[in-house]
């Protein structure tokens, strides 16, 4: 089993949000379905622009809860270090 840390956002340059899953499709479906109320859903974060495999939840946690605490920045500098296009890797995921 993989585990995921994977970062939305609502737009280029836009409100971000990071999270964890074990289930990447699934939990990115989710949110741009609307379907978890929360923050990612009343800021309209929906565009999957980063993400990281894991093989362990501890080590998937651990960088969820590093990028949580870095400032915007390093964020935006990570995301464009991968995706320096902003593209919505949701085909990627799904194909």
């Amino acid at each position: 089993m993989s585990f995921y840390v994977y970062t939305l956002a609502s737009k280029r340059n836009g409100t971000l949000y990071t999270g964890m899953t074990d289930d990447l499709i699934k939990r990115v479906w989710q949110h741009r379905n609307g379907v978890i109320n929360g923050f990612a859903k009343d800021h309209n974060v929906k565009i999957l622009v980063w993400f990281e495999t894991h093989e362990t939840r501890e080590a998937a946690l651990t960088k969820e809860r590093q990028i949580k605490k870095w400032n915007r920045v390093w964020k935006l500098e990570m995301i464009e270090r991968e995706n320096p296009a902003w593209r919505d890797l949701w085909d990627e995921i799904t194909q």
